[in-house]
């Protein structure tokens, strides 16, 4: 399902496509209709589903259509500062063409942060992103203004329980009013997280998302890079390679045309698919594509879902994919009718913790490949969200060749007014925003 099928604002859906992405999750098609219509939820669903876009695009919908002035619209509460900071990003780019506010509120910051969330509570903000002992701080205080507050999502409860912030949240939750939509997702149901949601949802709708996992007959590699380094990696592999069938991915359609333009100058036959394509063009090429006549496909994440193409032998993803469900649905694409397949994954700095994430989803570590000397020094893998896993292995397959060569040692502003500030926890009420907007990690 398009997120254009919703019935979103424009300014969200600009946003949303400034972001690469395109199709829905399976929790996002079921989750942001229940949001929009105003009904308490009840989610079960892993980190790496995309579950945080699917409370925080129909919150920032309905916040459009309403907002009170002066007031916290909406409260957010997370078990630690670093998801609060996450939470914070991926809403500063799913809000960029929009106007509103936000700011992420957390413990271990300096006064001068305090002092900016103090100001936020008190004269109003949109959305509020925050760890509950903070919270609690602000609220012993009585300054926050939540007389007016319409959404309240609590996000991995059964962690937040785990860690002992049951009082603190029903704390918080005696300062809400209670006539207020109230979501709760948690990786996994027990009767602890059953008996709080009884306390806090009235009449909820239910949605539990299972654990998606490529199937094991799929050889999964990765190759760890500098983004420049991509192209010439991709050209080494392709003219290396004896598969026949190769489907490549990216995430964004400027990526997909820019890339099949490269290939085509390299004398590789390839061609593109993507939204922009009428669904007539898009029909033919992937007869081309079936029929062996184009053997190389160059797709955004249009192609992960709902279309099945047997025989394709190999998979990449020039980009690491934004989620772990789409980084499933997207290898999921080789290896079917009984065939084995492969993956490959190119991984820039910038997305290491992105495919930590995903790694930590499908529960294994990915093999991370051997890059042809020719192509320089490459970064060591060291995501911050994950131990490091190593840099060496793998070489010598049928897609790969050359030697390992590592380092050692190591748009404008907003219409109508208000900013914000999202990863460092302080509200601004006039900045300039960030040149674009960031791909969300969920």
């Amino acid at each position: 399902m398009k997120f254009t099928e919703f019935g979103l604002d424009d300014s969200l859906i600009e946003s949303i496509e400034a972001t690469g992405y395109e199709e829905a999750t399976p929790i996002q098609e079921k989750v942001i209709p229940i949001i929009l219509k105003g009904h308490d939820l009840i989610a079960s669903a892993q980190t790496g589903t995309g579950k945080t876009a699917a409370f925080l695009l129909p919150i920032i919908q309905r916040l459009l259509q309403h907002s009170n002035d002066g007031q916290v619209n909406a409260i957010v509460i997370v078990p630690t500062r670093e998801l609060a900071i996450q939470i914070s990003q991926n809403l500063e780019g799913m809000s960029y063409f929009t106007n509103i506010s936000s700011i992420a509120i957390y413990g271990g910051n300096d006064g001068n942060n305090f002092s900016n969330e103090k100001m936020a509570l008190s004269k109003g903000v949109d959305l509020v992103i925050c760890t509950p002992g903070r919270m609690i701080a602000h609220l012993n205080m009585g300054y926050a203004k939540l007389d007016g507050l319409q959404f309240l999502v609590l996000d991995e409860a059964d962690r937040m329980l785990d860690m002992g912030f049951h009082d603190d949240i029903m704390r918080i939750i005696g300062k809400l009013p209670e006539k207020r939509q109230t979501l709760l997702f948690s990786a996994t149901m027990p009767e602890k997280i059953r008996s709080l949601a009884r306390k806090i949802l009235h009449n909820p709708e239910e949605v539990n998302i299972a654990i998606s996992r490529p199937p094991d007959k799929i050889v999964q590699e990765a190759f760890v890079v500098y983004e420049p380094q991509k192209p010439a990696l991709l050209l080494h592999l392709l003219q290396h390679t004896n598969c026949r069938m190769i489907l490549i991915f990216c995430s964004s359609k400027q990526n997909v045309k820019n890339l099949t333009r490269d290939l085509r100058r390299a004398k590789l036959p390839a061609s593109e698919i993507h939204s922009d394509l009428e669904q007539a063009a898009r029909e033919d090429v992937l007869m081309q594509f079936t029929s062996g006549r184009i053997p190389i496909l160059v797709a955004t994440d249009i192609l992960s879902r709902g279309i099945h193409i047997d025989n394709i032998d190999l998979v990449i993803n020039y980009d690491v994919p934004h989620d772990g469900e789409d980084y499933v649905h997207r290898i999921g694409r080789t290896a079917r009718a009984e065939s084995d397949g492969a993956a490959i994954t190119f991984i820039s700095e910038k997305e290491q913790n992105r495919f930590a994430a995903i790694e930590e989803l499908i529960g294994r570590t990915v093999n991370k490949g051997m890059v042809p000397a020719e192509l320089g020094p490459t970064p060591d893998y060291r995501p911050r969200n994950k131990k490091r896993n190593g840099g060496g292995g793998g070489g010598g397959g049928k897609w790969r060749g050359g030697n390992n060569n590592r380092k050692g040692g190591g748009g404008g502003n907003r219409n109508g007014g208000g900013n914000r500030q999202g990863g460092g926890g302080q509200h601004q009420h006039a900045s300039n925003k960030s040149p674009r907007p960031q791909q969300p990690k969920q």
